[in-house]
């Protein structure tokens, strides 16, 4: 490995994680058009949106657990079998001639928990694979691969291969699966956390849920992610009403929507090649004041005006400081957590950080029912100003201190 690289067992890792996020893009588009072929009710359909993510809810916790008790690259290759296998059969059923909404939403389930096992792996294996001076570049990096096949590949990917027939839909992710499954077995070595002691699951997860209450930094980091995430998610559920049809106060197409909404998906692909500069200029602690700041212009510009370009380059800004502060915190949480507990902390973590997105969504279709749409995007632009107040106290000299005591930790382990 170069004084400035990541080496080959990453650029590995990044090729896998690449092929394995088309897959997703290319699924999670053609799961939903599929199920229109079965059923018109909007229920049903948001139903299958809600099956895919309740695994995050249920199993998230528990996939912690497994991560930091078995070997990662191994539990990813399993995660991605099961994938490839789930949406093998639901093609041959469709095939066949037996597929229905039911199999769609069993399916959706199944991957779902797939993915909570893949995701918490993946996240939890980068720390033994590159120096943890270099895990912003690192982040950053599979960051970018992942935004560009998830959200500008695998989407319009997907609708093509729909077009073209389910079997090729569903066949396509499955092959994709199998070769992200090839090139992670070139990943050698094992990566499996040091354990002290027989635990049951059930203390394992209980001991990481302890760390990040015990972790004033990583917790106070968490419920800002799940404060943003709630209004982001209050602010989309009801967006489409604002911006599409003759009636609403933007009158787009479906089109121009989905064009807008890729504004936020190229800010976030250049975020992540920002970030690791931003932090080297600004310091890790200004630099999320930043993020919060340009987060606000994503939630709240639609309450100041209709124009979609202005809207549109606030979703710009807003993709780019998003993803700055993905790359700054999770390579923060990557230093400070033991690498034996960091699955089960990145469980916690994001269980509290994506709970709160169906809440949000209830909360933006209460509001914008009660008051007016516009009304969701002035409360929610507030709940994100309201950000500013902890960074106060998360200073650069909190989080050195942070990873300094890590550092000590495993010294003193060493010896």
């Amino acid at each position: 490995m170069t004084a400035t690289g990541l080496g080959a067992r990453y650029w590995k890792l990044w090729t896998s994680a690449g092929l394995s996020n088309l897959a997703d893009g290319v699924m999670k588009v053609a799961l939903p058009l599929v199920a229109v072929r079965y059923t018109d009710s909007p229920a049903l359909i948001a139903g299958l949106a809600f099956a895919f993510t309740l695994p995050w809810l249920l199993f998230a916790l528990t996939a912690g657990a497994l991560a930091d008790r078995l070997d990662r690259r191994r539990l990813m290759l399993v995660a991605n079998g099961a994938r490839a296998l789930f949406l093998a059969c639901l093609t041959v059923a469709s095939i066949a001639g037996a597929g229905s909404l039911w199999l769609l939403y069993a399916a959706a389930v199944c991957i779902g928990v797939a993915e909570t096992v893949y995701d918490t792996s993946a996240q939890s294996i980068l720390p033994q694979l590159v120096p943890r001076e270099r895990l912003s570049r690192a982040n950053g990096r599979l960051y970018a691969a992942e935004i560009t096949a998830n959200e500008f590949v695998g989407p319009p990917l997907g609708g093509f291969l729909v077009a073209s027939g389910v079997a090729v839909a569903f066949g396509a992710p499955v092959l994709l699966w199998v070769a992200a499954i090839g090139v992670l077995l070139l990943v050698r070595g094992r990566y499996v956390a040091e354990r002290t002691g027989g635990t049951t699951i059930r203390a394992d997860i209980a001991e990481g849920l302890r760390f990040l209450r015990h972790s004033t930094l990583l917790r106070t980091l968490a419920i800002m992610v799940g404060i943003f995430n709630f209004a982001s998610s209050a602010v989309f559920t009801v967006f489409v009403l604002y911006a599409v049809g003759p009636q609403s106060a933007m009158k787009l197409t479906d089109p121009a929507y989905g064009l807008l909404l890729t504004a936020s998906a190229i800010g976030s692909v250049l975020g992540t090649f920002l970030a690791e500069p931003a932090e080297r200029l600004l310091g890790r602690s200004r630099a999320l004041v930043l993020t919060i700041v340009g987060s606000l212009f994503t939630v709240a510009t639609p309450a100041f005006t209709a124009n979609p370009f202005i809207i549109g380059a606030g979703m710009l800004l807003g993709g780019i400081t998003v993803s700055i502060w993905n790359v700054i915190t999770v390579s923060l949480r990557q230093r400070v957590t033991p690498t034996r507990l960091l699955g089960r902390l990145n469980s916690a973590y994001r269980l509290l950080a994506w709970g709160t997105m169906p809440l949000g969504a209830a909360a933006g279709g209460v509001i914008g029912q009660l008051f007016g749409v516009q009304w969701v995007f002035v409360v929610m632009g507030a709940l994100v100003v309201l950000q500013l107040i902890p960074m106060l106290w998360i200073t650069d000299r909190r989080m050195d201190e942070a990873e300094a005591a890590v550092e000590v930790e495993a010294t003193s382990v060493d010896r």
